[in-house]
């Protein structure tokens, strides 16, 4: 059972540790009502333990908060995170020190969901090489009205394979669905189907040999780092086009490199990196019909600020002693 620490009577302070990652034009009015509030645009390892050491609440979206800064904050009561994955905490610290641990789930549901399918329809109607095509002026120096750089491929009447069949995965089926697609998941626990048809569960074998289109939405665990390579790979349709915005270890990205260039599969879609900011030196760069974004699958503009609500309402319940979200 948590409680917060407060017996000074005093308003908490509300450290975050790197604000600049939700978005430097977000509102932070809602966290300044409930404390004292310091934000820091980004923080180094180094900083860390000497800009909470007098913090009551701390907030993080990716620095790593460890035994040895929550030993350098007496005061800390409770950590929030502006993410849904928290393995940049150590959970087991914060238990032993009754630090309570809040995440957000569910605030970008339909802003992956809606990535997930700009990348595969960039990917089907080749969008990103038709228009550098139209910009380098081939438009306007062509002889017909229309070209194109390479097959235009429609959705409807293909496969999507999906890993992973949470709130995600689930949404990206129905999406699937819409466009007529048939629909194929991997999930690893037993689940209900959904009422919408064609659709079945299978075996990854199954999923990797009879997708068009491969979404990978499941958690990075010991059981999925990795799960994308050249056994797998070499599994795929040679037609097949692999998008992940899920997490960037669920992929060795030499081994997708080495598939796009022999042409073991089509095409790649991601948005997150083994490494991240992906290195100059990623394998990926520059690898053949590879679309990368920078993991802003999850940062449209509502899903920030639903991200910042539900922030504040864990600060709320947390000082009222009702603790939500809590994931330790």
């Amino acid at each position: 059972m948590f409680q917060n620490k407060f017996v000074d009577g005093k308003r908490p302070k509300i450290v975050i540790l790197d604000g600049r990652t939700i978005g430097e034009e977000q509102d932070l009015s809602s966290l300044a009502e409930l404390g004292e509030l310091v934000e820091y645009p980004l923080t180094s390892p180094e900083q860390t333990a000497d800009r909470i050491a007098d913090a009551d609440i701390v907030l993080t979206n990716k620095v790593h908060i460890g035994e040895e800064a929550m030993a350098a904050a007496p005061r800390l009561g409770m950590i929030g995170i502006f993410a849904t994955g928290y393995n940049m905490i150590d959970l087991e610290a914060a238990r032993r020190r009754n630090i309570v641990v809040c995440n957000v789930r569910g605030y970008s549901t339909n802003s992956v969901v809606q990535h997930v399918f700009g990348l595969l329809l960039a990917l089907a109607s080749g969008i990103c090489r038709h228009n550098q095509a139209v910009q380098a002026g081939e438009w306007a120096d062509s002889p017909t009205f229309s070209f194109w750089k390479q097959p235009t491929i429609e959705i409807a009447g293909k496969t999507m394979g999906i890993v992973g069949f949470g709130d995600i995965g689930s949404g990206v089926a129905k999406v699937a669905n819409a466009f007529g697609m048939e629909v194929i998941a991997y999930a690893p626990r037993p689940k209900p189907a959904p009422d919408y048809g064609p659709f079945a569960f299978v075996e990854l074998d199954e999923l990797f040999a009879r997708s068009d289109y491969i979404s990978l939405n499941c958690p990075l665990t010991a059981e999925t780092a990795a799960m994308i390579n050249r056994t797998s790979l070499s599994k795929m349709k040679r037609s097949a086009c692999l998008i992940n915005c899920g997490r960037g270890g669920l992929v060795n990205e030499a081994d997708l490199r080495w598939a796009l260039e022999e042409g073991i599969i089509a095409g790649a879609g991601l948005d997150v990196a083994e490494t991240e900011p992906m290195p100059r030196e990623s394998p990926l760069f520059g690898a053949p019909n590879c679309i990368i974004t920078p993991h802003i699958a999850w940062a449209t503009v509502e899903a920030r600020e639903r991200l910042l609500k539900e922030v504040a309402a864990n600060i709320r319940n947390y000082l009222a002693g009702t603790p939500s979200s809590v994931v330790n």
